[in-house]
């Protein structure tokens, strides 16, 4: 395997961490290292040999900065292909030499606007001259070698020590800088655009069988920003379908809107059992107990590690996906004597801010709906009718509030001691989906509270729980028809609460 040599190293570079090693590893391994401002002197100060560019190239630095390394000797040295003999003639007879490793990584613009620094702040952190020098050298990876970040130092020390990089590690590495000047470029220009211009980058982690249908061809992409089920480790079972990626998602969201012991049992990114409880494993029977017929075949999602305990009771049934951010030990030694059970671990909640929705000709972006203080927690909503309630219902209602976010719309959600007993979901009308959480609930209706993620345009609706024997009701209020929804409440002696915030979840 052919290795180019490392002779001659430009190094400038605004992130410092490891620089000193790398100074000295160049050294030790008789590379010239031609560097700017800080960084030569840096390097300098450890009393490692360094040539100034700006006495390389004989022009002085100029407007502060900004113009040190944009000269024809500098970029020459990366731009000449060393397969062209006219190149390296002309670099000859100008007394230039080849550069053949490129060390730069950039300003730190994205840091800067995100620390809410001012306009001009921000600009004089768009960096020039290190995009220039990256691209060229990404360009030329047949002659030249780039590095554009710190955590690629360990590669080069072990390509140094084994006499210099192969074409496919140059080449490697000229992918990796494209991606990151690209990056950088977009977010300057989603910046400087107010919003009005979105880019983003998301990296290819493999093919899937298939998509929702077998027919349909999918992948799976990791985002470079984000962390989420996309960077899920599975340690046991098959592989993850695409199916098993979206309820997978709307698992582990809804087990960490709440901060108690939780699990969230999904079918079709619908709910079919939610609960909390003292132990993660009391937690699981409660959310399965909701419905066990639809929960086979389901995906289990829970905020805590998974205990021996819950794991017993999962193993007892059939389950496409288990989701925790880790497991007792032993606990995956139970679950994995179901050889087709995919078994993962995610580290918490995903750290979205936004959703995308892909739409004919365009995409939606909206802030993802999260469960916050402002309207989900009961000390902040308005009581409208009844009388006061027992701490114990207040929690149940505060249960089933943060529970129906989880559920598709029109939805509806019965719960009764900390766990769901009924859900009716993705109906065209809140009738119907109070119809469906009953019947689902069945006796376990009866002193249950209901939470709904709309208004009751009608009091029909709210009428079906009363009759079945539902406590108490918390939805956000807001309809035009309040007062006769109101009014049914108060007729029944039932008391209902307003929170003010709607949690509708359209597909």
């Amino acid at each position: 395997m052919r290795r180019r040599p490392i002779r001659r190293a430009l190094v400038s570079v605004y992130d410092k961490s490891g620089l000193l090693e790398l100074g000295k590893r160049l050294h030790d391994a008789k590379v010239e290292i031609l560097s700017t401002g800080s960084t030569a002197q840096v390097l300098m100060e450890a009393g490692i040999p360094v040539t100034r560019v700006e006495d390389y190239t004989g022009s002085p630095e100029m407007l502060g900065g900004r113009v040190k390394t944009l000269h024809p000797r500098v970029h020459a040295g990366i731009l000449a292909d060393s397969r062209n003999d006219e190149h390296m003639k002309q670099l000859k007879d100008a007394e230039i030499e080849p550069i053949d490793l490129v060390v730069i990584n950039l300003y730190p613009f994205e840091s800067t606007v995100a620390s809410g620094a001012t306009f001009d702040e921000s600009i004089e952190q768009i960096d020039i001259g290190g995009p220039s020098m990256l691209r060229g050298a990404a360009k030329n990876h047949a002659s030249v070698a780039v590095i554009s970040s710190t955590s690629q130092y360990q590669r080069l020390f072990t390509a140094l020590a084994a006499g210099g990089f192969t074409d496919e590690e140059r080449q490697a590495l000229a992918l990796e800088t494209f991606q990151r000047t690209s990056e950088y470029d977009a977010s300057i220009a989603t910046w400087l655009s107010g919003g009005r211009y979105r880019a983003e980058q998301w990296e290819l982690i493999g093919a899937l069988r298939y998509g929702e249908n077998p027919h349909q061809k999918a992948s799976l992409f990791s985002s470079r920003k984000e962390r989420g089920i996309a960077q899920a480790v599975k340690i046991h079972g098959k592989e993850m379908s695409f199916n098993n990626y979206i309820d997978g998602d709307a698992a582990i969201r809804a087990a960490y809107d709440h901060q108690q012991p939780c699990v969230a049992i999904i079918k079709h990114t619908n709910p079919c059992g939610i609960a909390v409880g003292e132990s993660i494993g009391a937690a699981y029977v409660k959310a399965h107990a909701c419905d066990p017929v639809s929960a086979f075949g389901g995906v289990v999602a829970a905020n805590r590690e998974i205990t021996s305990e819950m794991a017993s009771a999962l193993s007892e049934v059939f389950t496409e996906v288990v989701i925790a951010p880790s497991y007792e030990s032993g606990a995956v030694e139970i679950l994995s004597k179901k050889p087709s059970l995919r078994i993962l671990t995610v580290e918490g909640k995903s750290t979205a801010l936004e959703e995308l929705r892909p739409i004919s000709g365009g995409l939606l972006i909206q802030e993802i709906d999260r469960i916050d203080e402002n309207g989900d927690d009961a000390k902040n909503w308005s009581q409208v009718s009844g009388d006061l309630v027992s701490e114990k219902c207040l929690a149940d209602l505060e249960f089933a509030w943060r529970s129906v976010r989880a559920v598709k719309s029109n939805a509806i959600l019965l719960a009764k001691d900390g766990a769901s007993v009924g859900v009716g979901m993705g109906q065209v009308n809140r009738v119907d989906s109070a119809r469906l959480a009953v019947a689902r609930a069945g006796e376990r209706v009866s002193g249950s509270v209901a939470a709904s993620d709309a208004f009751f345009p009608f009091p029909d609706g709210l009428q079906i729980l009363i009759d079945a024997g539902v406590i108490a009701v918390v939805a956000p209020g807001g309809s035009v028809r309040d007062d006769e929804v109101i009014a049914a409440a108060k007729a029944a002696n039932i008391p209902m609460f307003f929170t003010g915030v709607r949690h509708f979840s359209h597909s």
